[in-house]
């Protein structure tokens, strides 16, 4: 949803792509978007229902996505950064930032065949640092040696190692994992074999053991900034970003893995699941209506997310200073507004409108 050129939107009455009726009406965008984003809508606005994984990926920031497009526009399309939101709209499961320090080495410890592929040497320097030895690296620099190593090693090795640790994992499997030592936590070895089903041999298979497992609530949130790592797994959400195609993948795909960019660019520090959910601000509506606004710091988008109470019947939707786009989850209206005179719109699951500013 959006004016993406792969994908535009089209107003349903004239079949006139959004991108076109805008362009004719930049006004309907606000003062503070037609000046900030040259008379272009700045977001995009998704519906995603995952049920295959999504590859392990991140986005370059503005500076950098600009000099990856001058580098290679072949895979660089454009020079806009590619911020983003995904908000769970079922159970939704995915990867984001680097897990906490000492569960990363936990894995490097217990995990024989990741150990094969990032080195011992290095997962001793990560332990080190870890454990805050005299004389350690930094722990954001060692993880950046184990993951550069990890997606350095060849190929083959890669897969031959991953078919190994699959084997031993289904051994334990069928044991219940009551006597798992091949790997520090059951959970981590069931993610592993779920993707391993899905994309075998693939390098983004040993990534996880580097990354947070995130499972989100309906209505939770995370926010992908620039250079984070993180992928979907499974279930339904919807995702606004800025309008770009910057990808640079880390695994769990057949396209092109740039990893030089990759393993420069990302953000190493450890967080916990919890410290990369993004919690909205909570507001009350008119008529009792639940409001959650999603506001991260970067000037392409928000998203609120309004609940009626149950039984409420009316509604007005407050003025802002930019185009939305709103999108129907649940239930049905009519839909009313001064420019469309005393004809409503009828909306249910799934309608989508376009509003201007004000």
């Amino acid at each position: 949803m959006g004016t993406h050129p792969r994908g535009a939107s089209v107003i349903a009455k004239t079949n006139t792509s959004l991108e076109q009726w805008i362009s004719q009406n930049p006004e309907c965008l606000g003062s503070k978007v037609m000046e900030r984003f040259s008379g272009k809508l700045p977001f995009l606005f998704k519906v995603l229902s995952v049920n295959i994984s999504l590859s392990i990926q991140a986005h370059p920031n503005k500076a950098l996505a600009e000099e990856l497009h001058r580098r290679d526009a072949a895979h660089y399309a454009d020079s806009n950064h590619k911020p983003e939101m995904a908000i769970a709209l079922s159970a939704f499961e995915g990867l984001c930032g680097f897990r906490p320090a000492a569960e990363i080495a936990e894995h490097l410890q217990t995990t024989a065949e990741l150990q094969a592929v990032v080195g011992t040497d290095n997962v001793t320097s990560f332990v080190q640092a870890v454990h805050g030895s005299s004389g350690a690296l930094s722990t954001a620099v060692s993880l950046q040696q184990c993951f550069a190593a990890l997606m350095q090693c060849p190929r083959e090795t890669v897969r031959e190692k991953l078919a190994s640790l699959e084997s031993r994992l289904q051994t334990d499997a069928a044991c219940n994992y009551s006597w798992c030592s091949t790997i520090a936590q059951p959970p981590a070895a069931r993610l592993f074999l779920r993707l391993y089903k899905q994309f075998p041999g693939d390098v983004g298979c040993f990534a996880i053991f580097f990354l947070n497992h995130m499972k989100l609530k309906p209505g939770e949130a995370m926010f992908l900034g620039p250079n984070v790592p993180h992928a979907y797994l499974y279930g339904d959400c919807i995702e606004c970003m800025a309008c770009s195609d910057n990808t640079v993948r880390a695994g769990l795909t057949p396209k092109f893995i740039d990893v030089p960019t990759l393993c420069a660019m990302l953000d190493y520090r450890c967080r916990t699941v919890d410290e990369n959910k993004f919690t909205p601000v909570q507001q009350g509506g008119a008529g009792g209506a639940g409001v959650s606004v999603y506001d991260p710091a970067v000037p392409d988008f928000s998203v609120l997310r309004v609940e009626l109470a149950a039984g409420e019947m009316d509604y007005t939707l407050p003025l802002v200073d930019s185009a939305s786009i709103l999108l129907t989850v649940q239930g049905e209206a009519d839909a009313y507004s001064g420019s469309l005179g005393e004809e409503p719109i009828y909306v249910t699951r799934g309608t989508v409108l376009f509003i201007s500013a004000g």
